[in-house]
């Protein structure tokens, strides 16, 4: 709806190849994925799909990408996803982004990871979920340590450099990996 959202997932293509680091994303062809996946193999980057089979034999999987993995399903690919990043940017999106950003931030609080996650805030777009996990925290429903997990940027240069200086809040680990 706003051209500005494909303007900057171009933009996080380019300043991701441009700063040497790769991307892991759901290996599709289409939406503001696929335009972030071009821009970013257009600069030289690296990019490295991780689709479900069914959605392969639907042709949407992106055929020029440096490498793909097929998985048996949506669990398996934020696994896989999970497993390869080293940082979780959201991009103005619907139930799915929301839902895989909820969860690996959720897998942060738990100590399953320590790596960053973030917003990238385009025209406002996360104003209110942000408000949302700034009430959570004033309401005690979310600790003030959890809250600070959630990174926001207007601009993906400004979000990659809160990635850079951010460091894991010091928590009790709720979970032991080994046994998940």
């Amino acid at each position: 709806a706003n051209p500005l959202y494909l303007e900057v997932a171009g933009n996080v293509g380019r300043v991701l190849a441009r700063r040497g680091l790769g991307l892991v994303y759901g290996g599709g062809n289409v939406g503001l994925m696929g335009a972030v996946a071009n821009a970013a193999l257009a600069a030289g980057g690296e990019v490295v799909g991780v689709i479900p089979k069914a959605l392969q034999l639907r042709e949407l999987a992106h055929g020029k990408l440096t490498s793909l993995h097929v998985v048996g399903s949506m669990h398996e690919r934020k696994a896989k996803m999970a497993e390869l990043s080293h940082a979780f940017i959201a991009l103005p999106g619907g139930m799915g982004t929301l839902e895989e950003f909820a969860e690996i931030l959720t897998w942060a609080q738990l100590g399953l990871h320590a790596r960053p996650c973030g917003l990238l805030d385009v025209a406002g777009y996360y104003r209110s979920l942000i408000a949302f996990f700034d009430r959570a925290a004033a309401d005690g429903f979310v600790r003030p340590e959890h809250r600070r997990l959630v990174l926001v940027g207007e601009d993906p240069d400004a979000l990659l450099d809160a990635f850079a200086g951010w460091q894991p809040p010091q928590v009790e680990r709720w979970i032991d990996s080994r046994t998940t």
